[in-house]
């Protein structure tokens, strides 16, 4: 399948158009954009202030905050390899910092409560090298909340989560990113420092057609922060791994944590929260994962849907204009609502143990009735049969229990209880107990059922 099959005309037209718009009206010297859908670039596009020179797939643009992710990505490999716990402070790691207590989790997640900025001159503007040190990062006063109590979004936390991957990988944050994510992706495109063909980086003035080159400054050890440049080409593979995992990389479950919101968000923001490394962003029905990214004279975004399989990159060359989150999101959305994703064929299991299938069917909790359906490997899904209620999916355990992975029910445990000949009493799921009847008087319903039944209202 080429690329050109993967999405129909009408929508690869929706699509330039979207871009075009976006392009004029955010008066941006460039921009371009690329979807991916099925595993394939479906489409990409792009639009230039010079005839001739629009950039592609291939065209590096810095990346700002989007680096943060890749950081995120590294931290959570030090954690499947047992060299840190999430829960760990930064002392235990890095220590002699003003931001020791944080732990490595708020700070991926920025509920550490450290200062959003470093302390002036204007970092993303100025040399890295005038900021040698952690304590020029942080400054005089790192923390302006206290840890875990709120988002607050943090630029000098990812430096010190940059600096932690240096500590415990023994090298330099910029060539443990190239060994261990650039390379086994194959992202070559994606480097500290910019590569030709690249975009220059252009502020334009908000009240006349005329345009003010802006500086590229090495961010020194603010890098694991924003230092990226890459292209949409390159980005798509990483919202690909970012969707499904690698386990050259990170394996399913890693990547699926780090999507799961870590932090509750601003107050009044209820549309957007933030997991570990990625912004997490709720548009209508549909659930957005990614990050933004900004520097002077750049601006992108990367978002991309688990449940469309539908992934979008836009990179511009300006410090301010197209609203770029705005622009990638549509663009999801244009692909997602013109061809929504073809279900999978529905297919038997391969096997099915007889005692699992003995155990499907209406289950009672008090009066409410919930049904038990098997999943694949001998998971089980538990959901309400009428009205509101707690639904869960359920992992088998090798102890042949269940646990919780989503939803109330997330990390408590399912377990069948057996009478001395060996059937099935009830289910106890957190205490809860689980009967084939309501409130079934054969079995060890807590407190007991009357022992005058069932009755009517009495005359």
């Amino acid at each position: 399948m080429t690329s050109s099959d993967v999405l129909l005309p009408t929508t690869r037209r929706s699509l330039l158009h979207r871009i075009a718009t976006a392009q004029a009206e955010g008066r941006t010297p460039s921009l371009v954009a690329a979807v991916q859908r099925d595993g394939e670039i479906g489409w990409s596009g792009a639009r230039s202030c010079v005839d001739g020179h629009d950039p592609d797939g291939d065209t590096q643009f810095r990346i700002g905050s989007l680096t943060k992710t890749f950081t995120a990505v590294l931290v959570m490999r030090l954690r499947d390899e047992g060299l840190l716990d999430l829960d760990d402070p930064l002392e235990k790691h890095l220590p002699g910092t003003e931001a020791g207590h944080v732990t490595v989790f708020q700070l991926l997640g920025h509920s550490g409560g450290l200062a959003a900025e470093t302390p002036a001159p204007w970092w993303e503007r100025t040399p890295g090298d005038i900021r040698p040190e952690l304590a020029d990062v942080l400054g005089e006063k790192s923390s302006v909340h206290p840890s875990g109590h709120r988002h607050h979004y943090s630029n000098p936390g990812y430096t010190l989560l940059g600096s932690l991957v240096e500590k415990l990988r023994g090298d330099c944050w910029a060539e443990v990113l190239r060994r261990e994510i650039l390379e086994p992706l194959g992202m070559g495109r994606t480097t500290p420092q910019a590569h030709a063909p690249h975009a220059g980086g252009w502020a334009v003035h908000p009240w006349v057609d005329v345009m003010l080159p802006e500086p590229a400054e090495d961010l020194g050890l603010m890098a694991p922060a924003g230092q990226l440049w890459s292209t949409t080409t390159d980005l798509l593979r990483f919202a690909a791994f970012l969707a499904q995992g690698d386990e050259h990389v990170l394996c399913a479950s890693s990547v699926e944590e780090m999507r799961a919101p870590a932090a509750p968000p601003e107050a009044g923001d209820w549309a957007g929260t933030y997991g570990l490394g990625l912004q997490i962003v709720r548009r209508g029905d549909r659930t957005l994962l990614g990050h933004t990214g900004s520097l002077p004279g750049f601006l992108a975004t990367l978002w991309f849907s688990v449940e469309d399989d539908v992934a979008v990159v836009v990179l511009s060359n300006a410090t301010s204009g197209p609203l770029i989150g705005t622009v990638a999101a549509d663009l999801l959305q244009i692909v997602a609502e013109a061809e929504p994703r073809i279900p999978e064929p529905w297919r038997p299991l391969p096997e099915f143990d007889e005692e699992l299938l003995a155990l499907t069917g209406p289950w009672y909790w008090g009066t409410q009735v919930l049904g038990l359906k098997l999943l694949a490997d001998r998971g089980i899904e538990f959901q309400p049969l009428r009205g509101a209620g707690r639904a869960a999916r359920f992992q088998a355990r090798p102890d042949g229990t269940w646990t919780g992975l989503n939803g109330y029910y997330a990390g408590e445990t399912l377990r069948v209880v057996r009478s001395a000949d060996g059937t099935v009493d009830h289910l106890d799921l957190g205490s809860f107990v689980f009967t084939r009847e309501p409130y079934d008087r054969s079995a060890a319903v807590p407190g007991g059922v009357d022992e005058g039944g069932w009755r009517g209202l009495a005359n």
